[in-house]
């Protein structure tokens, strides 16, 4: 095997000699200096290096690429807007809400921000780029899922479902093309955890049709030895997120109680096939999210969409959803990548109501109040609620 560039997740600290895996020694990893690097490794050097007692992971550096919006059929231009509010604002009970997110921190891992745009206005946005291009966004992707996630209103319309929240950290872990890789991934995790927030949205998926045609290219290889590989490298990046998650969930200084949403991404086609939910959302301790669309009248009556990945964790409105686009105004669209900020925002207005009741309450309280309060009721056809995890998120009421 030629070298490949790796991450490496490790401890330091008198502790870090405790083995037996993450989830058997959070106690102690919770004492301790967790620390990513990156490193060009042969096999032997890999070897060696995850035999050192400090290593918890190592993967292969993966490509990634953001979940595509999917083009939208005139019939899915978006459901009426009401009560002043987009209508998957409304659909998660955020209008009618008491809660707005208000002093929550919360995370968008995407293509960047038009910090600019009115939806954001008079919100405290720390950018940070891991891709080179510097701040901003010249893709419209992340724009459109941060206005969506903590917006505030454009022509007076609501498109923001916790438009209360005044700090969000913004990491630009996708370039213009939408492309990056799973390096800046980890790093943008990394730095929103480290930076206190407490609800981070993730819009994105591996691209491992991409890793496959990479090895082909690159280093020669025929299809079989090469897809064998990109499924080692598909298996280790899960885990080292699965690693990632648990310790954002572990007590202590070095990580925040943080929940992390993702979408499961669009590859779907029914009634021709379904296909699983995509990493980074299946690893352990990522809260996955499927996209629903609404049916034609005035009731609240919703359907799985026909590109949203099977059994995720939890669903919401993700068929012609409007929000922010660069430059200003607004646009619709469609993806599991559009339902992720729904749920990260009713995710925010519950923490703000848990902490009311506890101020030190924890993530996994969170993720309860999240499942119990959603509801399958909405959707239509019982073959559909499987597709749609727990059901549609509900925001807390406002009593």
């Amino acid at each position: 095997m030629s070298a490949e560039r790796y991450i490496v997740l490790k401890v330091t600290g008198n502790e870090a000699r405790v083995r037996g895996g993450v989830r058997g020694a959070l106690d102690a990893l919770a004492k301790l200096d967790v620390v990513a690097e990156t490193a060009t490794l042969d096999a032997k050097a890999l070897k060696d290096l995850r035999a050192a007692p400090e290593v918890l992971r190592a993967a292969p550096v993966m490509p990634v690429t953001l979940v595509h919006p999917r083009a939208m059929a005139d019939s899915e231009a978006g459901a009426a807007d009401v009560d002043g509010a987009a209508w998957g604002v409304h659909a998660v009970g955020a209008v009618a809400s008491r809660f707005t997110g208000a002093g929550v921190t919360v995370a968008v891992l995407d293509t960047g921000i038009d910090a600019g745009h009115e939806a954001f206005r008079g919100k405290e946005i720390v950018q940070r780029d891991f891709t080179g291009d510097g701040d901003g966004d010249e893709n419209g992707h992340g724009t459109h899922c941060a206005g969506t996630f903590f917006g505030g209103s454009v022509g007076g319309l609501r498109i923001g479902v916790a438009p209360g929240i005044r700090k969000a950290l913004v990491g630009k872990v996708l370039d213009r093309q939408g492309s990056g890789n799973t390096e800046w991934i980890f790093d943008g995790l990394m730095w929103a955890i480290r930076s206190g927030a407490n609800v981070v949205s993730i819009s994105i998926g591996f691209d491992f049709p991409g890793l496959v045609r990479r090895l082909m290219e690159q280093q020669g290889l025929e299809v079989e030895p090469a897809t064998s590989r990109a499924l080692s490298a598909y298996r280790e990046t899960v885990r080292l997120f699965d690693t990632l998650a648990d310790l954002a969930r572990a007590h202590g200084a070095m990580f925040q109680n943080t929940a992390i949403f993702a979408a499961s991404g669009n590859e779907s086609n029914r009634p021709r096939y379904e296909i699983a939910t995509a990493p980074p959302a299946c690893a352990d301790g990522f809260i996955s999210v499927g996209a629903l669309g609404k049916n034609p009248g005035e009731t609240l009556d919703l359907h799985v969409a026909s590109f949203s990945n099977a059994l995720p964790s939890l669903a919401a409105p993700g068929v012609g959803i409007k929000s922010a686009r660069v430059g200003g105004g607004l646009a619709a669209h469609n993806g599991t990548s559009m339902a992720v900020p729904h749920v990260a925002g009713v995710a925010a207005l519950w923490l703000e109501r848990l902490r009311e009741l506890n101020p030190a309450a924890h993530v996994r309280q969170l993720e309860g109040y999240l499942v119990g309060n959603a509801t399958l009721g909405v959707i239509s056809s019982e073959s559909d609620r499987p597709n749609a995890g727990a059901g549609l998120v509900q925001a807390p009421r406002a009593t």
